[in-house]
């Protein structure tokens, strides 16, 4: 629990960065830490990297998604969400919080929520733990403005039981 608290901590720091260069040379532009940026937890195993968010930037205001997937056809279905009243009107940057991205269904699925809400992709930053290269490839096929920050790509397969070993219920 410790180690998987501190990669969250970690991953929500270099989210938040203004420029991070990546192993592969890559740069990344960041958020400043400013008024106006709000985090979006995908529930359940999203709301594990609140407490990192909030770590980093104490006042963040965050939204929640929940969205359950059919573990046959994988298809999704949003059951509630919820974001800040002004997120539309929030000009900086929204911060997705998804430890885990194995199909990238779930990932899309958010993302068309907040852009029904008046969000640009463009502006949103999606910081995952783990992910997979179809999740991350699906994802930015969909929607190749959004931002991916994610600690580890896993092929084949993402540890999908970190929400369980997180939370003891497993």
């Amino acid at each position: 629990l410790l180690l998987a608290e501190h990669l969250i901590r970690t991953s929500c720091s270099a989210g938040l960065c203004l420029f991070v260069t990546a192993t592969t040379g890559h740069k990344y532009e960041g958020v400043r830490f400013e008024k106006g940026n709000c985090g979006v937890s995908i529930m359940r195993s999203g709301e594990a990297m609140e407490q990192g968010l909030r770590d980093c930037c104490r006042s963040i205001r965050i939204g929640k998604i929940l969205i359950q997937s059919d573990e046959e056809t994988q298809r999704v279905k949003v059951y509630y969400a919820k974001f800040p009243p002004d997120i539309y009107r929030r000009k900086k940057k929204k911060i997705s919080l998804f430890p885990l991205s194995g199909t990238g269904n779930t990932v899309i699925e958010a993302v068309k929520v907040l852009v029904e809400h008046g969000v640009q992709p463009s502006v949103i930053i999606l910081l995952s733990l783990f992910s997979t290269p179809h999740g991350a490839k699906s994802t930015i096929q969909e929607f190749p403005e959004i931002t991916i920050l994610t600690t580890e790509v896993h092929p084949p397969v993402a540890p999908t039981h970190f929400g369980q070993k997180y939370f003891g219920t497993d």
